[in-house]
């Protein structure tokens, strides 16, 4: 468990290296835990989160999510391994292998869903008060059809009442809260600033001054002295020197590099440009509007009705409920999915030029290409 608490806080950006070397006792590291509840307040927004997935679904409702993946610069091309090191590639290639199964067998129960969703939509069509709606959802034909477990259906309302009422007490109270946590963080800092002076002395420690009135101690004496002068040039000679040996080996990678560049054929440059041009005319075609389908939405079934009509009721997001089709939603992860096709392959394109460009300075090495 603390192992996994860990790597979760990890994956999700908390990067603090103390929490880390905590004990996988508990014995130590309250504190520690604190600061990581509170980034999780804070940061990933953790109780809203937690109230959108405990929310109570009187309606049969998906999500819907075409907004771009904004990747930071910062984490692009990193390759951190986590808090443990190094992983092996096999273990990742049977874990991608376990990933697609399980992908695919969530694909074919959600069309499942799908299906079964449609024919409860569509034989309960006209039936609901509610005209925007027209029909029952699953939740509201279990209850026709067994009406007892509306105490249940109940139950689970006031438990949600409660949790709303609780977060908005906590609302009330989270200044404080932060007060705290900031007396919290400047006991920390100043523990920090103490155990670094501590272990400065202990760095800082020298042999005692000769107190003695003996001559071969003072000649003694003198002799450390000017070895440990020169000692300290020699470190100052020897980072100089290093400095410049790094110097010039950056510089020969450079240049290597630069001369690989070159080596690279234009064809595959002009093609990488023209491509980086389409799939930012396609970015700029299919998302001129800033607002994006996004959010919690509820499923209603309309049979040949044009888009302005069609209502999805409520939405979790912040902007204003918009209604859209299927058919908008699907046209829009096809261009997507194109986009992404493409920028597969210009980045696989990119691989095997690199890879080609290696194996011809690898001497008595045969390289075939997938």
């Amino acid at each position: 468990q603390v192992r996994f608490v860990k790597w979760a806080l990890w994956y999700h950006g908390y990067r603090r290296p103390q929490l880390q070397r905590l004990p996988a006792d508990g014995t130590a590291g309250s504190r520690e835990l604190l600061l990581a509840f509170s980034w999780l307040l804070h940061c990933p927004g953790l109780l809203e989160r937690l109230l959108a997935r405990n929310r109570v679904q009187t309606g049969d409702g998906t999500s819907v999510c075409t907004c771009e993946d904004d990747v930071p610069k910062s984490q692009e091309g990193t390759s951190e391994a986590g808090p443990g090191g190094r992983v092996d590639v096999r273990y990742l290639q049977w874990l991608h292998g376990r990933l697609r199964l399980q992908w695919c067998s969530l694909h074919a129960q959600h069309q499942e869903q799908c299906k079964l969703l449609h024919k409860i939509h569509l034989f309960t069509s006209g039936s609901h008060m509610d005209q925007n709606l027209g029909h029952f959802s699953v939740t509201e034909a279990d209850l026709i059809r067994h009406p007892e477990n509306y105490k249940q259906l109940l139950q689970l309302l006031e438990s949600e009442t409660t949790q709303l009422e609780a977060f908005l007490e906590w609302k009330q109270l989270e200044p404080v809260y932060w007060q705290w946590m900031e007396t919290v963080l400047d006991d920390m800092a100043e523990e920090g600033i103490m155990c670094e002076s501590q272990d400065a002395d202990v760095e800082k420690r020298r042999l005692p001054e000769v107190t003695s009135c003996c001559p071969w101690a003072a000649k003694l004496a003198g002799q450390m002295d000017r070895l440990s002068r020169d000692l300290l040039a020699l470190q100052e000679q020897l980072h100089q020197l290093m400095a410049q040996r790094k110097a010039a080996c950056w510089e020969k990678v450079a240049t290597r590099e630069e001369l690989q560049k070159e080596r690279f054929s234009a064809t595959a440059r002009k093609a990488q440009e023209s491509t980086e041009l389409k799939l930012r005319g396609l970015t700029s075609l299919c998302t001129p509007q800033k607002n994006r389908m996004h959010g919690l939405c509820r499923l209603v079934l309309r049979n040949k009705q044009p888009a302005s009509k069609m209502a999805f009721g409520q939405c979790v997001s912040k902007e204003a409920a918009a209604a859209f089709s299927a058919a908008e939603v699907i046209r829009e992860l096809q261009v997507r999915e194109a986009s992404l096709q493409r920028e597969l392959q210009q980045l696989q394109q990119q691989c095997r030029t690199k890879l080609d460009g290696i194996a011809e300075g690898l001497e008595g090495v045969i390289c075939i290409s997938p």
